[in-house]
């Protein structure tokens, strides 16, 4: 199926591609069918998620911020290729997530994130290999930022 008329299902469409925030490249080519996705965070229009997890957000909050931030990496992605139906797999994410130091459940967030791509792509395109790492801060207080790997036919 078609991930556009997957996302319209869902009630869901891409934000605008997020602004950079600094000296990189949002989207970088490693060869004919990698790409490798700087990290994104959650913001979309207002919404944003500040804070820490188990202290500002509840988990419920920062796996909503982790779907975000996968919104965020489809339009800087389709910003490259052009089309999302051309991705063939999520070959790898990397969940940094804002947390207090009695807080543990940092891959159930993440699953916030892969659960979506798994909804979105199927279980053998959607279902990347994952980390979910603890972090004291994030830039600008942001909950949760995620980068990526994905193969392009």
């Amino acid at each position: 199926m078609d991930i556009y008329q997957k996302l319209t299902d869902m009630r869901l469409e891409l934000p605008p591609p997020p602004a950079k925030g600094g000296v990189y490249m949002p989207v970088k080519k490693m060869n004919e069918r990698l790409y490798y996705i700087s990290g994104c965070g959650p913001k979309i229009g207002d919404q944003n998620f500040i804070g820490k997890l188990g202290k500002d957000l509840t988990l419920e909050e920062g796996q909503v911020a982790a779907r975000n931030c996968i919104l965020n990496i489809l339009s800087a992605i389709e910003d490259e290729i052009g089309d999302l139906n051309r991705i063939r797999s999520f070959v790898k994410v990397l969940v940094f997530i804002a947390s207090e130091t009695d807080f543990f459940d940092q891959p159930l967030v993440a699953n916030g994130a892969t659960g979506f791509l798994v909804e979105l792509f199927g279980e053998d395109a959607g279902c990347p290999s994952r980390s979910a790492i603890a972090v004291n801060v994030l830039p600008g207080n942001i909950a949760v930022e995620i980068e990526g790997i994905v193969e392009i036919d």
